[in-house]
């Protein structure tokens, strides 16, 4: 993608938020439909179920909607704000949810046809690597998942978090000691 165009993407997003803030429908759905497959994806691999996440993006939805007139421009996107909203979302949902049993493997179809072994080590790596992202502390949680999932840059993060940059690199490398120290203590256990 060429700059210009990622430029004018921008703008035309910039457009939309605008007047979605002044209350305009139209331009709100058109920002659900830029932003909620990305939204959907952090969810799903935050909660492991397909139904609890399709509520929840919902529910983040909505909530946007609600609150679009406290919307403010910063240097992070959209989308930063949006994620926000889920993680805060998701935070209740564990609350109010004591049990974690939720965390069922997810089959890999493109690759299971041709190499089922593979695909069901790789789908029990991946519920590994989702029971240890878990066990952080919620702002670990969010720089892990914004950072290696949704691919922001530390400073859009810093932004999002309203913390300085160099907080969220160490909170990063403290986030991603523990996280390798959970994995092998589970593959010590396992």
């Amino acid at each position: 993608m060429t700059k210009g165009v990622s430029e004018r993407q921008t703008a035309d997003e910039i457009i939309l938020i605008d007047r979605a803030v002044g209350h305009d429908a139209d331009a709100f759905g058109q920002l659900y439909d830029m932003h909620v497959d990305r939204v959907y994806r952090y969810i799903i691999y935050r909660v492991g179920s397909e139904a609890d996440a399709e509520d929840l993006t919902q529910q983040v939805f909505l909530k946007a909607w609600q609150g679009i007139g406290r919307y403010r421009r910063r240097a992070s996107p959209f989308v930063a704000w949006l994620l926000t909203i889920s993680h805060n979302l998701v935070v209740d949902f564990y609350r109010t949810r004591k049990d974690r049993t939720y965390l069922e493997i997810e089959a890999l179809a493109g690759d299971a046809a041709y190499n089922p072994e593979r695909a069901a080590e790789a789908s029990l790596d991946q519920a590994r690597l989702r029971r240890g992202i878990l066990q952080l502390r919620g702002d670990e949680q969010q720089v892990v998942t914004m950072r290696f999932m949704e691919g922001f840059e530390y400073s859009e993060i810093a932004s999002e978090m309203n913390k300085k940059e160099g907080n969220i690199r160490v909170i990063l490398h403290r986030a991603l000691l523990k996280l390798r120290a959970i994995l092998e203590n589970e593959g010590v256990e396992s």
